[in-house]
């Protein structure tokens, strides 16, 4: 059913709560880094009934493209929007993933993968520069000690990367809902 199929009373107070969480949405979309405007095109495209184009969305949001691009291609990376077919369609539509867990767990694989990756490598080069400069030291020296505290930490902050690691293995691989299920 569509909001066309409702009186003016009942689109009216359709309307009113949808606005009210798309509010939300918008603003708690910075969790995300996501701007203001595009978590509200966000909860726009989450009440649409069908999918919709850059400039369907443009006229319902009173944006101009550029933003309303914009804003796609920054959910279209994060992957809570699609771009969909449609049969007829000659422009690119888009819908949101409703699939909130899969949006989740494709949120912080993206974002969290990067980060472990590259902290893995700056740590690991950092460890080995640690045992070339300790190699010329006497084993007794307070730079040798402040080295090795060093080397210590940075050997812990891998663990920790390598385990971060794993667990963003389980949430590409849906496995974390084995161990933390989705609300049914």
């Amino acid at each position: 059913m569509s909001l066309d199929q409702l009186n003016a009373s009942q689109q009216e107070a359709v309307e009113k709560v949808r606005k009210r969480v798309i509010e939300v949405i918008g603003r708690n979309m910075d969790l995300y880094g996501v701007t203001l405007s595009t978590g509200h095109l966000y909860g726009m495209l989450f009440f649409a009934d069908k999918p919709m184009t850059l400039d369907d969305m443009g006229t319902e949001m009173a944006m101009s493209k550029t933003s309303m691009s914009t804003g796609i291609r920054n959910l279209l990376d994060l992957r809570m929007v699609n771009k969909v077919w449609e049969k007829g369609s000659r422009k690119d539509l888009y819908e949101v993933e409703y699939d909130w867990y899969q949006t989740f767990t494709d949120f912080f694989a993206i974002k969290w993968r990067k980060s472990v990756e590259s902290n893995i490598l700056v740590l690991r080069k950092s460890v080995k520069e640690i045992d070339k400069l300790i190699v010329d030291l006497d084993s007794e020296s307070p730079a040798t000690q402040v080295l090795m505290k060093d080397k210590e930490k940075m050997e812990e902050a891998v663990r920790y990367y390598m385990w971060l690691d794993r667990l963003i293995d389980l949430m590409e691989e849906g496995q974390i809902f084995d161990f933390v299920p989705k609300e049914e």
